[in-house]
Order: structure tokens, then sequence, then C-alpha cells
């Protein structure tokens, strides 16, 4: 077994894999730039080594430097994580040259897998069926256009050496090919080095699942069955499942087999995945293979028990798998759910700065785990897991610089609905603040009918969410659910007020039982009797019972209502709270019936008019003004772009206008917020 591992990566997978590593006894060494000092996989690691500046273009992407500290701390193995290095062929093969083992696949492999164009061939020519398009590089927009209408719109533009959705986009007409093309190259280029471009046919209707697998260097291979992907917004995965609650047996069989026999003709080693769309009679098609390890892992890991992490470093130390084939079972049901530092009420917009609250659900551990071949302890049978892998901490900042993703919440239940439920928990008891967070979205897709019933498709949240995420309104009987506990509630918080008053001998006499909740733009009229073992709160013709343990200061209440289990995240306003629950975001007020009927009768404060003005939607740097003071723009035209987070932003006109003034240019680092120009 190796002496010392290091991980070219940051962020969560890099402490995912350093967690494996000291289960192994492996020590561990973590590189970092000036914006990851203070890093969580820093911390984790035995070692670290400072590797540059914050672009990763400077750092983490820079194969002289992670040799460099290789031999400064004598290092005889690299795991790569995914993204940045991980499936990057000069990489792999300037470890071989020093003699440093490389945990993933051959140079070969990786050179014929991991170039899209090159494993598309090769599949074709093994007889995979693969999705209609043009294997030949993209010179141009011109080129690509031409292209594109002998495909037929629409098309899917992607970067060669892409990953994670960046350097992709779709197309429907000439004029979204001709300016998605350049787009799309910039990415690619900034994100991978590499800005070679193919297009394929976009395949409507589609849903996006996987096979895993994992070889050794002994002619092994098998397939850890299959991940469903079709959860996705601007080609990025956000939820994921395993196993698949579209496929069959008989389908999962073939897939399976497929991507071992691709696996097998590349001489695969490693962990890796082979990525299909499925369309509605469940033929498949080959789009890529990925030679790395996926974000996606956990869930596999769930059902499956296997370490993935722990197996691939086996495997690059020459050790034999531990199973065969017929010893893989998929076990119970597993869905992760993707954190992400963006704002989904602003388009899901990149959003930075530092996590004043960072507080996971509390992890529970699921089943058993194999390890060498042997397995771990058995878990509760029945009982749901939930699992965090993560790569903050509270207090930690969020920099513009990386990916957006900064958590996967996992859970595990002995079938999906359970799965699903155990989720809607663990998300309503995540607490985040100090950044935007896509927690209320996430929240959403879970209570979706679509999703509840397993009927989606990667247009999914397109379809579902044309206009963007707006929030969630709460049906009328979870409404009332939370209206009974605020006033359960601020009954708790006055009677600590008038204790800590002093004015009283009888607290609870002092506080009354009629109040007025108003939430959602609905009035509750609400009698509340309290006893020692909870509250009994009537609302209209309703009367629920309301237990909970909760005290005033309190940032998450957890509440039983009638029985039914209720996880809020509590702020306190002026007379009420600030309740967020199942992705809805509320403001609830509790008054007394006076003090409500005055409230109705106060003006409501109008925000500031800023449609003259186009502010910058998130914190980023100006990539290219597309417009002139005195240019007269239309609704849809492109203004500027802007990039954050490995992502470039086209900023567009909202309505017909003339610029009048412009405040910033290329080169610019904005805030959110920022004036970028003004119209007449």
């Amino acid at each position: 077994m190796f002496n010392k591992l290091l991980i070219a990566n940051r962020g969560e997978i890099a402490c995912r894999v350093i967690k494996t590593a000291k289960r192994m006894g492996i020590p561990t060494v973590a590189v970092y730039s000036d914006a990851d000092a203070q890093a969580l996989h820093v911390k984790m690691a035995d070692e670290a080594v400072h590797i540059g500046p914050p672009p990763a273009s400077e750092s983490y992407i820079v194969i002289d430097k992670i040799m460099k500290a290789i031999r400064d701390t004598g290092a005889d193995a690299v795991h790569p994580g995914y993204g940045f290095l991980s499936e990057n062929k000069a990489f792999a093969e300037a470890l071989e040259a020093e003699g440093v083992a490389f945990v993933g696949p051959p140079a070969s492999a990786i050179e014929s897998m991991g170039d899209k164009i090159t494993s598309k061939k090769i599949a074709a020519e093994a007889g995979v069926s693969t999705v209609p398009g043009h294997m030949g590089l993209i010179e141009d927009a011109a080129e690509a256009i031409r292209i594109s209408g002998e495909i037929g719109y629409p098309v899917m533009l992607k970067a060669s050496a892409g990953g994670g959705g960046k350097g992709m986009r779709i197309a429907w007409s000439e004029d979204e090919v001709a300016e998605g093309f350049q787009a799309s190259k910039n990415e690619a280029a900034s994100s991978f080095g590499d800005d070679r471009m193919f297009i394929e046919k976009f395949v409507t209707q589609p849903r996006h699942i996987e096979i895993q697998v994992l070889a050794d260097k002994h002619g092994n291979a098998i397939y850890l069955g299959e991940r469903e992907c079709s959860i996705q917004r601007r080609n990025q995965k956000v939820v994921e499942e395993a196993p698949s609650p579209f496929l069959d047996e008989a389908t999962r069989k073939a897939m399976g087999e497929q991507a071992v026999s691709l696996a097998k003709a590349v001489g695969y080693t490693s962990a890796g995945t082979v990525e299909f769309i499925v369309d509605g009679e469940r033929n498949f098609y080959f789009l890529e293979m990925n030679t790395r390890l996926q974000v996606e892992h956990p869930v596999t890991e769930l059902i499956t028990g296997v370490d993935l992490v722990e197996q691939m470093i086996r495997v690059a130390a020459g050790e034999k798998l531990p199973m065969a084939q017929e010893d893989v079972t998929l076990t119970g049901w597993a869905i992760e759910s993707r954190l992400y530092a963006e704002d989904p009420y602003r388009n899901f917009l990149p959003s930075i700065g530092r996590l004043t609250r960072y507080r996971p659900p509390v992890e529970v551990a699921a089943g058993p785990m194999l390890t060498n071949g042997k397995w771990l302890e058995e878990g509760p049978e029945g009982d749901t897991a939930v699992r965090n892998d993560t790569g903050v901490f509270e207090g930690g900042e969020i920099s513009m610089y990386y990916d957006p993703m900064i958590a996967k919440l996992c859970t595990w239940g002995p079938d999906r609905d359970a799965a699903v439920e155990a989720m809607r928990v663990a998300l309503d008891g995540f607490e985040v603040e100090g950044i935007g967070h896509n927690l209320p979205f996430l929240s959403a897709v879970m209570d979706h009918p679509k999703f509840a019933s397993g009927d989606m498709t990667t247009a999914f949240i397109a379809e579902e969410y044309p206009d963007g995420f707006e929030g969630v309104t709460l049906p009328d009987d979870a409404l009332e659910r939370v209206a009974a506990a605020a006033a359960a509630m601020h009954r708790v918080a006055e009677i600590r007020r008038t204790r800590v008053s002093g004015r009283m001998d009888n607290h609870e006499r002092r506080v009354g039982s009629d109040w007025v909740v108003s939430a959602q733009g609905q009035r509750f009229d609400v009698q509340i009797k309290a006893d020692h073992d909870g509250s009994t709160v009537t609302i209209g013709d309703r009367t629920l019972r309301v237990a909970s343990d909760w005290t005033p200061g309190d940032q998450l209440a957890r509440v039983s209502v009638d029985g039914v289990p209720l996880v809020m995240k509590v702020g306190k306003i002026p007379a009420g709270f600030r309740l967020r629950t199942r992705g809805a975001d509320l403001k609830v007020t509790v008054r007394t019936p006076r003090q409500a009927e005055l409230a109705e009768k106060m003006p409501e404060k109008q925000p500031p008019d800023t449609s003259k003005l186009l502010l910058c939607p998130m914190p980023g740097l100006i990539v290219k003004v597309n417009v002139e003071v005195g240019d007269e723009v239309q609704e849809g035209q492109a203004l500027c772009t802007v990039e954050a987070m490995k992502m470039e932003n086209i900023l567009r006109a909202e309505k017909k206008g003339v610029v009048s003034k412009i405040n910033a240019g290329a080169g610019d680092s904005l805030a959110v917020d920022d004036v970028i120009m003004e119209f007449e």
C-alpha cells in the first residue's frame, strides 16, 4: 500500500478522499491556492502545500506546481478527484514518468475516453449506439452554423475536454449557435485549458442515466448499477439518485454489460462512469465516458456498500477487486442533492461571501460498507440514513474562483419514498446563512409531483420552472400547520419576555390566548390553550395539537403538529418570525386582534425604481461590454458578459431603451447590484 497520498484537488472531493485515506491509514497531502489557505481540506490533511494564486489556471491545473508538491512531500500516489487534472493525459504521464501512482485509469484510457470526440468514434466502432452529431472539431461559428443546419435543430454545443456543464450550450437557431459558440469556447478554455468544440443532436425528452464501472489491473471489471441524473439546470446536475426509477432489470443489465465491454475495450482500470441518454422506450445511447470519480458517486456507495475511493486506491496499488459481478447487490434507495452557492430567486446566479452560519443535519450511518473485501457492521434494518460530503465550514469564505457547489447532501432509505422523505426533512434542517443558496429550490424539487412519481426528464427544470424559481407557495393544510406552530412559538417567546420584564408573577396569565397569524397573504384567527405537553391551537373549526422543545433564540425549530413533523429555519422579525420550510420563505406575523386591525391600515413601503439601470446580478468580472453610450437596444439584446465561478453569463436588455451611461468596462470586478450601465 502507498506511504503517502497527495490529493490534487480542493473542496468537498478533497475532503472526501482524505476521509477514506485516513481510515486506510494512509497519510495525506493537500494542495491549496491563496484563496484556499484556510480551507477545510487543508485543515484535514496531514500536510499542505501552497501552489499559487486563486485562479485554477495559475494553481490547481498547473502540472509543474503539482509535481513540485509531490517531490517536496515524497508522496508516492496522487488522487485527482474530479475536474481540474483528473482527466488530463499529460498529468497522468508526468506521474508515470516520476514513478508516482495515479489513482485513476491509464493515460491511454484518458486519451481515448476523456476526449468526447474520440470516445464517440471508439464507441461507434465497437457497435455502441451513439447520438447523431459531428465528430470533427469545429473551427469557428460559421462552420458551427453550417453543421448545425445539417444535423437539425436543436443541437448541443459541447467542449471536447468538458465536464460539469462547462462549455456546453443548447442552441435552437442559427443566432443561438453564433452567439453560444464563442462563449462556450471561452468557458472551455478557462475551465480546461482546451477550447476545442463539437456538436451533436440534442435529443428531446431524454433521461440522463449513467453506469458506474470498476475495473482492476488483472482483467476484472464490474458495474455497480446506475444513477439517474435527469434533474439538471444549465446542463449541470442538481439531484441524482440510485437506482433509477425508470429502468427495469433487463435494461439495467444491458446497459451495465455494454459499459463494462467499453471499459475493457480501452483497457480501463479504476472507477469510471459511462453516461447514456435513455428515451421513453428505454432505448439508450452512449454519450461519453468519464474517466474519473463522479460527483454523484455517494449514491452508488449507499446502495452497494462499496467505498469507491478505497477501491480506486487499492486498484492503483495493484490489488484485485474484492468482488465479482454476481456479488453486487443494490439495497434500498439513495438521493443526492447538490448544495450550490447560488441565489435561486435571482435565476440561480452565483453567490459569494462568508458562511455566517453553516449547520448541516446530523449524519446517520447507512448500513454496511465494504472495505477490503469485508463488510463493516450492519446498520439498523429499515432505518434511513443521512450523509453530507462538504468542503466548507461555518465562518469560511465562498470564493468566486471555483465551482459553486459547496456540499452534497445524501439520504438513504429502504425504498424511494423513504429516501425522498428523509431528504425533505434533511433539507429543512440544513442551516446556511450569509450567502445565497439553493436549499429552497431543492426542497421544491423533492415535493414536486413529477419528481415524487419518478416521471422526469432532463427538461424537468426548464419545463416546470420556465420563469425561474420564485419560491414555494405552501398548500392550505401545510400553511395552517405553520400558522399553528408560529402561534405556539410566539406564545413561548411572550412568556419569556414577561419573565424578563418581571412585571407579573403569573407570566402565563399575562400572555393572551387570542392571536391573529398572517402568512402567505392569508389571515388565521387563532386561540391557544397550553398544558405541560404542548399546546392546543384552534384555527377556525380545526383544532391542532402542537408540541416542540423550541426556545426563543433557536434558529431551528422541530415541531410536531397533529403528529406531522415540521422542521423550520427561524429568524426573528418585528411582530413575528421569518420561517423557511419545504422551499417556502415566509414572513409570519403574530399579533393581538387589535394590533392586527391597526397593521392592516399601515401603508406598504415601495422598493426603489431600478428599471433604468442594469445592475450586476452577482459578484464577478466584466468580460465584455457589447454596447456604447447612445446605442438603442432592443428587448433581449446582449448588453455585456459577466464571468463568475467559471461560468460566463450574458446580461440582456429587459426592454427597449437607449444607453445613457456605462459605468464599468472589460476587466472590472463588480459586486452584487453595482450599476453597470444606465438608460434614458
